[in-house]
């Protein structure tokens, strides 16, 4: 019995092993083939800001892994961009200028061997860097100055402004300089003193490509804080009515922070349409910028009726009917972001660090100068229009 079950084993497994070594049949190693691939064929050349986008037609080889583009770029540095077997189209990067430049394009076998190279000339158009140079516009402002950029493409790039260092040697003053992607650049830098600076500024790519230097004057205007004990509260028909349990409208500006130091306006009795504050800052000005500092419930900044959407404005000698009519002017439109971006009713550490410090919110440059201030919220947090500010302070020249 035992040499019948041994017999029958042995069967089932000489039959298992014949079944397996018929399905495998034989499979040819990855990479062992040493033929030189078909090279690309129909290669068109499209000419951008900056770079170049090739595409081609691939050969019908099994065999190609990738294709490779070898170049040299503009700042002297050999390079080499790869694209997939799958894909008909590579870009070569790197170029600041709209010189020609030679590429050379390979097929890749799998074994790593390379087909006769084919040969292109590309022109690419204005780098990027040029455009942001071009673009480049610095206006004096209140203890600093505003610069502003257009980075059409959203290239990566660097706009450096240098300084001299101990050495007399310029350096790149980080503080100042910009490093960034997005289409429409704003700087604003402050606490700089009233006298005229020269501040030479280039502008650079991540592959180390430098425009020429430009010079630009800034004679940054005086700026001061407005004594707080000058305020009044202007309370004029149709701004709405604070809370009854303690704050004040005065409470906006008493150097105190937290309940009851707090100016509130109350939803239900100011109505659904946007709530309205005005106040006297006691003198006649152009204002620079106004700090407000929201009230936190509990740890809570960007919650109930801290102001999301609002707006501010200025007269020097206002109408009493409480219309925001031609003796009033409009010093801007703002909105508080949460840095975080959670939803609401949660806030990051980084999100109350924000918060705390206070929001500045600079005034138009080209307003006139204002005695009386209104502070209209459109929305706040909570989807409503209540507001509510723990502090603000008021900056600019009475001189």
């Amino acid at each position: 019995m035992k040499t019948v079950f041994n017999i029958f084993f042995w069967g089932l497994a000489m039959i298992s092993l014949a079944s397996c070594k018929q399905d495998l049949g034989w499979r040819q190693p990855v990479g062992e083939s040493t033929d030189k691939p078909q090279p690309l064929s129909d290669v068109r050349v499209k000419n951008l800001n900056g770079k170049v986008e090739i595409s081609y037609t691939l050969p019908r080889d099994p065999n190609v892994l990738y294709v490779a583009a070898k170049y040299t770029m503009t700042n002297g540095q050999p390079a080499e961009v790869k694209s997939a077997y799958y894909s008909n189209t590579l870009t070569v990067v790197g170029f600041a200028d709209t010189r020609d430049y030679n590429v050379a394009l390979y097929t890749v076998s799998r074994g790593g061997i390379k087909s006769d190279p084919v040969s292109v000339t590309v022109t690419p158009l204005e780098a990027p860097i040029w455009q942001v140079l071009e673009s480049i516009n610095v206006v004096n402002a209140f203890g600093g100055y505003n610069l502003t950029a257009v980075n059409p493409t959203k290239s990566d790039i660097s706009i450096l402004v240098l300084r001299q260092n101990e050495f007399k040697e310029w350096a790149i003053d980080n503080n100042k300089s910009i490093y960034t992607n997005i289409d429409s650049v704003l700087s604003k830098v402050r606490a700089l003193d009233t006298t005229e600076h020269v501040f030479p500024i280039v502008v650079r790519d991540r592959w180390g490509n430098t425009t020429d230097t430009v010079f630009k004057k800034v004679k940054p205007m005086f700026e001061a804080e407005f004594p707080k004990s000058l305020f009044r509260a202007l309370v004029l028909p149709g701004d709405a009515p604070q809370v009854t349990n303690g704050a004040r409208l005065e409470y906006a500006w008493d150097n105190k922070l937290g309940w009851p130091n707090t100016s509130f306006t109350l939803q239900t009795t100011g109505g659904s349409g946007p709530h309205t504050i005005s106040f006297d800052i006691g003198v006649t000005a152009k204002l620079s910028r106004i700090w407000i500092r929201p009230f936190p419930e509990g740890t809570r900044y960007y919650f109930l009726s801290t102001m999301k959407r609002f707006e501010i404005w200025g007269s020097a000698n206002p109408s009493l009917t409480g219309a925001f009519d031609n003796t009033w002017t409009l010093l801007g439109s703002y909105e508080v972001v949460k840095p975080s971006g959670t939803a609401y009713g949660t806030d990051s550490p980084l999100d109350q660090e924000t918060a705390a410090a206070g929001f500045n919110w600079d005034i138009d440059l080209n307003a006139p100068k204002v005695r009386y201030i209104r502070i209209r919220c459109l929305e706040n947090f909570a989807g409503g229009t209540a507001q509510s500010i723990n502090e603000l302070s008021v900056f600019g020249d009475n001189r």
